[in-house]
């Protein structure tokens, strides 16, 4: 199915599906095992011990999927990986998915999920969208445009494969029928010239059932190469409640376009039947690498089914960001990630990361 705008095919909201909440049950976390050495220029050879921990983490909670092209990447990650396949109560699942990068938030699939009228099993699908390396920025990146399709089709599920350009970690949703996207990616012409920002909501709408779209610009987080990637500006904790990047340094250049966030949230009106609350979520301070500043942001922290996994950036607000969001997630364990290293590919753990819905309750 290729239509988005023109209505020739049935779109997902057609079909009843619609976009969960990430902090709905997973079935599973999708991620990519690193190798291009080109994402973290000099420092790669620190990446693969973070991977290593990031899914002992993750596989403390549920399933992992892992992306390892064979026989090279996957032999690269077998080595790493090996102590966790007998020591984990979840399972570790290994695709042999070629890959140009790690981001899957990014180019890999969104899953949805629709509920049948007749009992508790939903069904999954889920939207392939085109990808360009956020308007063409880091080339080659044609394995990563197949890799959403062929997760799809190693599911055996639906497939929707709308013509507007989108990355995941573009889109913020409550689950509940409010998406937050932001001008600057959404409406760049590196990605959708030409598009307006009604055009934009249709696709939303359509194809993750919302109702409401929150747009803010974008700025605020210097080294940002994502063009303003909402997950490292606002993130949903509840259907009513966002965490949003603040900055307390009235001298950062930070300080007020990420206050400006906060006041545009604030005005927002309400949602899913309440009043939209927002807590300020502190940015750590200047991490910088070779002098360029570094798009540091603990919105960049990824729900799992038992616990938050937050970046951490050798910083004194890790533990009053790790506060912050315990508060929010009162039932989840929240775990601290190494991402001084990680960041200098420009992205955390939310961009490493894939989540897939459950179909059964659990």
């Amino acid at each position: 199915m290729t239509s988005d705008i023109s209505g020739k095919d049935p779109t997902p909201r057609q079909l009843g599906y619609r976009w969960p909440a990430e902090w709905e049950p997973h079935a599973g976390t999708w991620l990519a095992w690193p190798h291009n050495k080109q994402t973290w220029p000099g420092e790669f050879t620190h990446i693969p011990a973070i991977f290593q921990q990031l899914i002992k983490t993750l596989l403390q909670w549920e399933p992992v999927h892992l992306l390892a092209s064979e026989p090279v990447i996957a032999n690269q990650a077998r080595n790493w990986l090996k102590p966790l396949t007998t020591s984990t109560p979840h399972p570790l699942h290994w695709h042999d998915i070629a890959t140009n990068d790690a981001w899957i938030r990014d180019f890999g699939p969104t899953f949805l999920v629709s509920a049948p009228s007749d009992g508790p099993a939903r069904q999954l699908a889920g939207i392939d969208w085109p990808y360009n390396a956020w308007g063409g920025k880091y080339p080659p990146y044609e394995l990563d445009q197949q890799a959403s399709g062929k997760i799809l089709s190693a599911l055996g599920v639906d497939q929707f494969r709308p013509t507007m350009v989108l990355e995941g970690g573009a889109i913020e949703g409550n689950g509940a029928g409010t998406v937050i996207i932001t001008e600057s990616c959404l409406l760049n012409p590196n990605r959708n010239p030409d598009w307006s920002r009604s055009m934009v909501e249709k696709v939303l709408l359509d194809y993750l059932s919302v109702e409401q779209v929150i747009w803010l610009t974008g700025e605020g987080l210097p080294g940002d190469d994502t063009d303003g990637h909402i997950d490292q500006l606002v993130r949903f904790v509840n259907s009513s409640t966002v965490v949003v990047a603040s900055c307390d340094d009235h001298q950062d250049a930070c300080y007020q376009p990420l206050a400006d966030n906060l006041r545009v949230l604030k005005q927002s009106g309400p949602l899913a039947g309440r009043e939209l609350e927002v807590i300020p979520l502190p940015i750590p301070q200047p991490v910088e690498h070779g002098g360029q500043r570094l798009p540091a942001s603990y919105c960049n922290f990824f729900i799992a089914n038992g616990g938050i996994i937050v970046p951490e950036f050798d910083d004194p607000h890790d533990q009053l960001a790790q506060e912050i969001l315990q508060d929010c997630f009162p039932d989840r364990e929240v775990v601290g990630l190494p991402a001084s290293k990680l960041v200098w590919g420009l992205g955390t753990v939310h961009c490493l990361t894939q989540q897939q819905p459950a179909t059964h309750h659990l």
